[in-house]
């Protein structure tokens, strides 16, 4: 299926290619991304074993790179970070952040305080490695926000879903906020407004593929390449191009995860 016909250049700053979703298919889904102008994705590791999926399939394609790093929702009962466990992936040409770290109160799966030190955790272990962050926060915000101003990361906070004010707080940090499939749907007006506001300079576009596909494939198995639909939006919502919007999202993540060539 033919999605950009102006083969403008995408880069997808969050996804998860090592799901369950791909296994039947991956190198057929990377062919067809491709051909539909993506040039890079970073595969964001949720858990240790994860981490290692996401290296693989850096040396595999091309068009992949890595982050690593534990999510919120996949902490290890009874332990603490083991940043011996991710050492061996830091050094990684296509390694560019730790991510994907963070927390989540909305399916409650770890305690809180028990997340805020996973979190951390992470963060320190971030700034000795001295790599950037992409952090994970769903009903958190308050939570995130004091972390953040403690901790001052270099980062982007993903799928953003915080109000204007929050947006202001992360920008006043220097770091990038994440925009994705959910701003096409028909109940995302707040995000709306912080779209509008946001500078072009510190908006990255993704997917968190295979997940929140955007309109008009919502429900449906996202892959990077659907970012152009997002990027549409945007250009819409600002009263830009979508040229603009996608080439600003990619110039942006060349500046944050400055391995990329």
């Amino acid at each position: 299926m033919q999605i950009n016909k102006d083969n403008l250049p995408i880069f997808d700053s969050h996804a998860h290619f090592d799901d369950k979703a791909f296994e039947g298919d991956l190198s057929a889904v990377v062919n067809e991304m491709k051909a539909n102008g993506v040039v890079g994705v970073i595969n964001n590791a949720v858990n240790y074993t994860s981490a290692k999926k996401c290296i693989d399939l850096a040396n595999r394609y091309d068009i992949f790179y890595s982050a690593v790093g534990v999510h919120p929702e996949d902490l290890y009962d009874g332990e603490d970070f083991n940043p011996q466990k991710l050492i061996p992936f830091i050094d990684h040409p296509k390694t560019l952040a730790i991510g994907e770290i963070g927390l989540d109160y909305h399916w409650d799966t770890h305690p809180a305080e028990v997340q805020k030190k996973w979190f951390k955790d992470q963060l320190d272990f971030a700034a000795q490695v001295n790599l950037p962050v992409i952090i994970h926060d769903r009903e958190a915000h308050n939570d995130t926000l004091e972390i953040l101003k403690k901790h001052k990361p270099n980062g982007v906070l993903h799928c953003f879903s915080g109000s204007n004010e929050m947006a202001k707080e992360i920008l006043k940090l220097g770091m990038y906020i994440g925009i994705g499939g959910v701003v096409t749907f028909k109940n995302a007006k707040k995000l709306v407004e912080v779209v509008k506001e946001l500078p072009l300079d510190r908006l990255l576009l993704e997917t968190d593929a295979p997940y929140l596909s955007p309109e008009p494939f919502r429900g449906k198995r996202c892959q990077s390449d659907l970012i152009y639909f997002t990027a549409e939006r945007v250009a819409e919502i600002k009263g830009i191009t979508t040229k603009q919007v996608l080439e600003a999202s990619l110039n942006n993540i060349k500046t944050l995860f400055n391995k990329i060539k």
